[in-house]
């Protein structure tokens, strides 16, 4: 296998807790001001005044709360390994 895609898949999966935090889903909460408070306002406005339980904001703010589940941390790994086959692509 091309070490460039199995870098592209782990620096994926260290770099998604630091992502979220950084843009404003954190443990707390989402973040007054943030890009994640940005997001949540246009989805409630896109839905009627609420979050939409199962969406995107929902899954991105359960994320940064607890952490990556399974399924999405394989995900997350599997978007970095296609980004690091695309990169060695380009060599």
């Amino acid at each position: 296998m091309d070490p460039t895609v199995v870098a592209g898949a782990a620096v994926a999966l260290a770099a998604a807790p630091f992502v979220l935090g950084a843009v404003g889903f954190t443990s707390a909460g989402i973040a007054a001001g943030s890009t994640a408070a940005s997001l949540m306002s246009y989805a409630a406005a896109a839905n009627g005044g609420g979050v939409a339980a199962g969406g995107l904001v929902a899954a991105l703010q359960s994320a940064g709360a607890v952490g990556l589940s399974g399924a999405t941390s394989v995900a997350v790994a599997s978007a970095g390994a296609v980004a690091g086959w695309m990169a060695s692509c380009f060599r």
